[in-house]
């Protein structure tokens, strides 16, 4: 046989080979999900965010020239709650059908008093009214809007075949853990919606910082003995 064309036969044949190898390469199974190849084991268990509306009534006494302690308390609790998560304005909705009208709307006044003793400004409440057409005494109403966080669905690892080991990725429940861990000790949820603006910056506070860092001194706070972390010479 001619040796160029001997060449030219194993050439082929070594060429046909590869395009074989290749072909099976492509199909060939794998065990690696497709989610594996995108973002990492936390973006696979994201906590969710969902919207509520949190509610307070307050009922009307007939008899009553004013609201009790225990209802005064009741408010302040909920605008408590409203500072530290609530978004969107305090609502306070004023009942059109009470068998009570005065103290309906003091029980309105005095609501927003509490409200500002507590640091809402007035611009935050919201003024309402409701139950026009109701047949009964309604209450007082107030409401504001509240985010949760949502934890991700962790499945049992009996589920799971921890014995499969075609592939050396990390279990899909890797991660789900530390994100329900998570989403149990956030404060706000929205802050998962990136909604809260950035409060201003002290100034005064940063220009200190700074010169004593350029004279060389500790930056730290001072601490008193109260605040030592120094262990007392007691357990010794």
């Amino acid at each position: 046989m001619n040796p160029k064309l001997k060449t030219a036969n194993t050439l082929l044949a070594a060429g046909l080979c590869l395009v074989g190898l290749a072909a099976c390469a492509s199909h060939a199974p794998t065990a690696v999900p497709p989610s594996y190849l995108q973002g990492t084991a936390l973006d696979r268990n994201a906590i969710g965010v969902s919207k509520r509306t949190e509610f307070l009534e307050i009922k009307i006494d007939p008899m009553s020239s004013e609201l009790t302690q225990k209802d005064k308390a009741r408010i302040e609790d909920f605008v408590r709650t409203y500072r530290s998560k609530g978004h969107g304005p305090l609502i306070v909705s004023l009942p059109e059908t009470s068998d009570n009208s005065q103290l309906a709307v003091e029980a309105i006044v005095t609501a927003r008093e509490i409200a500002w003793q507590n640091g809402v400004e007035y611009e935050e409440i919201a003024g309402s009214s409701h139950g026009a057409n109701s047949d009964a005494s309604e209450p007082m109403i107030m409401a504001f809007q509240v985010y949760d966080a949502i934890k991700p669905d962790c499945k049992s690892l009996a589920e799971y075949d921890v014995a499969d080991i075609r592939s050396n990725n990390e279990m899909p429940s890797l991660g789900c853990s530390i994100r329900t861990n998570q989403a149990a000790m956030i404060a706000d949820a929205a802050d998962l919606l990136g909604q809260r603006e950035l409060e201003q910056g002290d100034g005064g506070r940063r220009k200190v910082i700074l010169e004593k860092f350029r004279q060389g001194e500790s930056t730290a706070s001072a601490r008193t003995a109260a605040e030592s972390g120094a262990i007392s010479s007691a357990v010794n």
